[in-house]
């Protein structure tokens, strides 16, 4: 989790809204990259003129302008309001891939940039870490490319031993669990099993130093003013929001006229899907954007324990649905 919110967004009880300065900021940062100035230029011209950045300093990096312009955040979404339009986004992140090009750079085989839109949907049920996607004897005629979790290797060591995936038996799991909702949209309409508010004892703390601070006839406007501005953030980041009708409707619209898939669907996995855990045992959960989960049992799928190799021996695909 990120210690700061991007730069050009602030929170105002307990809800993050525009930064009308700062945003300036970000929107002269777009509009600089599009112009032709280097991210090293537009660093050093902030730097010059001592415009904060996001921790509020003046030190500027062509990296953090990198991120900058790359922060799909920006677009907004549920949590972040929007601040830079989407033609606007996407011709600079073209314009990036232009320049990437003509430098001759290129993303390593096991690089960020180079993990599909699986990137950030897979987890290890195991460890909870994320898969990420492994090239190996890259160049090579023996080269595989596979989803492992990100603990595989960790400090030189083989830590988490989960199954390893390509992206042909991930499409495989996402037409299986789709399919099976297409067959059945019934379980769209299961009630959402609301989850039991958490007691968070740091917000309680708070609360009673509110209270007591208020019955204090010579508190300190400024010290009350920092407690109720911490009581919105633990509010915020404790909070979950409930949209599971909206979600579900979502998901039905993305269904209007589809029948059984018989081929991977980009926008509809980009559109539906919150994340795909894996565990050991060749068990799946598909978790849908509302909480459905499709849980299947690929009994095709073994490890091979010396090598930690996913192996296919055949076998029976069984599935259970819940919410």
């Amino acid at each position: 989790m990120q210690t700061h919110m991007p730069i050009g967004y602030k929170m105002v009880d307990g809800k993050i809204q525009i930064d009308k300065e700062k945003s300036k900021t970000v929107k002269k940062i777009y509009s600089e990259y599009l112009k032709g100035k280097s991210l090293l230029a537009i660093a050093k011209a902030l730097g010059e003129k001592e415009v904060p950045n996001a921790n509020n300093q003046t030190n500027w990096t062509h990296g953090a302008i990198g991120r900058i312009l790359e922060n799909i955040k920006y677009m907004g979404d549920e949590i972040y309001p929007k601040l830079i339009d989407k033609a606007t986004f996407d011709k600079v992140q073209t314009k990036r891939k232009q320049k990437e090009n003509q430098l001759g750079r290129t993303a390593q085989p096991n690089s960020m940039k180079n993990q599909s839109l699986f990137a950030n949907k897979i987890f290890c049920g195991e460890c909870g870490e994320p898969y990420r996607k492994y090239t190996e004897h890259s160049g090579k005629a023996s080269e595989k490319r596979r989803w492992k979790c990100k603990k595989y290797i960790f400090k030189n060591r083989v830590l988490c031993r989960n199954l390893f995936y390509t992206d042909e038996e991930l499409k495989l799991v996402f037409i299986s669990a789709v399919n099976q909702l297409i067959k059945n949209q019934r379980l769209l309409d299961k009630p959402n099993k609301k989850e039991p508010p958490k007691i968070n004892k740091e917000l309680l703390e708070i609360e009673n130093q509110i209270h007591q601070l208020e019955e204090d006839e010579d508190f300190l406007a400024q010290e009350l003013a920092d407690l109720i501005f911490k009581r919105s953030e633990l509010t915020y980041s404790t909070s979950k929001i409930d949209d599971y009708e909206v979600q579900t409707q979502k998901i039905k619209e993305l269904l209007i006229g589809h029948d059984q898939l018989t081929e991977f669907d980009e926008e509809l996995f980009k559109g539906m899907i919150d994340k795909i855990i894996i565990y050991k045992d060749g068990k799946v959960e598909t978790q849908f954007i509302n909480g459905l989960k499709i849980r299947a049992i690929l009994e095709y799928k073994r490890k091979d324990e010396k090598n930690g190799y996913s192996q296919k021996d055949g076998g029976n695909h069984t599935t259970t649905n819940e919410i």
